[in-house]
């Protein structure tokens, strides 16, 4: 069974108390430590497969705990489940799903399931795929337009639940005829969004992380495309839209901040006037309180990013008639533009490459021994090929001055001092 918990490993030293979320939607048990927490009522969570949760109570005061596997009323039969969550807290999350039964005595928990029941409920369970199968054909033939998301079966075999979803109306009771006789089970049609559906598949968002309607959420808000400008993203549609098709649902969970944001932010609406031209706004760096303004009014031109200071400061004096030379202020430079993409330098070819010591110039060679030539005389022109030359390499005919020779100083030949016995004869005694 998929959906049952492992309660081996759900044990955290402490009878009863299970913190741990191995399963979807599973609920953070955050009481289970407190001890008047635990009898505080007798209502229990039950999950069945994928996202659906009931709630029933347990008259006969079974002793349940998170992860036991029980048999609980249904209409009609019984169907199987597992506990997923006892106590206190069961209370807030009854209040949360809006669940009532004023007027209607609640459905109770028979008993924990028997070695029967639970071989009932697997034969039940084998037979979902083929059945979701046939019922997508039977649909295509009746010319329906709609989609058999998932077929799920009560525990003892009597009810089938056929989860489908549709963009428009569906009349599908001439469908529900046909799959009682087909299957010989109770029909009972559901329809979800596509998010709903999206959440009972499962899968793995961009940011890294499961699917937030698979993990945690259960109730579904609308999301407009006017949280997407709010925050400045992309307007991409392949970047907006989840796996479900439709617009990220965290898409809601920051707008709010940042509407907050906005409020000590000039309007959007207001234009700048200086004395060169009109700008108008383009897009806010709500982080870093600075608005970046265009010269065109739907296209970017001579973009200028101010902060909020100096953009609050232009709108008073275009109010007042007065009209700036420029939006940058006179006495702060312009920050240089860095491209966003770009922050880290990852579009740099030689990022990783390590710095490269500069070498040290080695020293020039002492000139104590040098002696300076005259190098101001003139040289003599080179000699004919077939001349007669000298020992030297002049020619024996030309009468033109010959440059000096350098002399180069004797050799300093350092003499070892004497030594006694140097002058001493070999033959004298020692």
């Amino acid at each position: 069974m998929d959906f049952i918990l492992d309660k081996g490993s759900c044990r955290m030293g402490q009878k009863g108390c299970c913190k741990r979320q191995n399963n979807k939607l599973n609920t953070y048990d955050w009481l289970c430590d407190v001890p008047d927490a635990e009898n505080a009522t007798d209502f229990v969570e039950v999950q069945f497969k994928n996202t659906r949760k009931g709630y029933f109570e347990n008259r006969d005061k079974l002793p349940l705990e998170k992860g036991d596997i029980v048999a609980v009323e249904a209409v009609p039969g019984h169907d199987i489940g597992t506990v997923s969550l006892t106590g206190k807290l069961v209370l807030l999350q009854m209040r949360k799903s809006n669940y009532r039964y004023e007027g209607l005595e609640p459905r109770k928990i028979y008993r924990k399931a028997k070695p029967l029941d639970l071989d009932k409920y697997e034969v039940a369970k084998a037979k979902e795929e083929d059945t979701m199968i046939r019922s997508r054909q039977i649909a295509a033939d009746l010319g329906l337009n709609m989609k058999i998301g998932d077929v799920e079966y009560q525990g003892d075999g009597n009810k089938a639940i056929f989860y489908y979803i549709a963009d428009e109306r569906v009349d599908f009771r001439q469908l529900i005829r046909v799959l009682a006789e087909t299957f010989n089970v109770r029909i009972e049609m559901k329809q979800i969004g596509a998010r709903q559906e999206a959440g009972r598949i499962g899968g793995i968002g961009p940011c890294g992380r499961e699917l937030c309607c698979s993990g945690w959420m259960n109730n579904f808000v609308s999301v407009a495309t006017g949280a997407a400008r709010y925050q400045d993203i992309s307007m991409s549609p392949q970047k907006l839209a989840g796996q479900c098709a439709k617009l990220k649902c965290c898409l809601n969970f920051e707008v709010n901040a940042y509407m907050e944001a906005q409020k000590n932010l000039p309007s959007r609406e207001i234009v700048l006037e200086t004395r060169d031209s009109t700008y108008y706004h383009f897009k806010t760096d709500v982080f870093k309180r600075e608005i970046t303004y265009s010269t065109g009014k739907s296209f970017a031109a001579n973009l200028v990013i101010i902060p909020a200071d100096r953009a609050f400061e232009i709108i008073n004096m275009n109010k007042n008639g007065t009209k700036p030379a420029a939006l940058e202020a006179d006495t702060k430079p312009q920050p240089p533009k860095r491209d966003a993409l770009d922050i880290l330098g990852q579009d740099s070819l030689t990022r990783f490459d390590a710095a490269r010591k500069k070498k040290k110039k080695r020293p020039a060679p002492p000139t104590a021994n040098i002696v300076a030539t005259d190098n101001t005389a003139p040289r003599p022109l080179p000699a004919p090929r077939n001349g007669n030359r000298d020992s030297n390499g002049y020619n024996s005919g030309d009468s033109s001055p010959r440059p000096p020779c350098p002399i180069r100083p004797p050799r300093h030949t350092p003499q070892r001092p004497a030594r006694p016995n140097d002058s001493a004869s070999p033959n004298d005694p020692k």
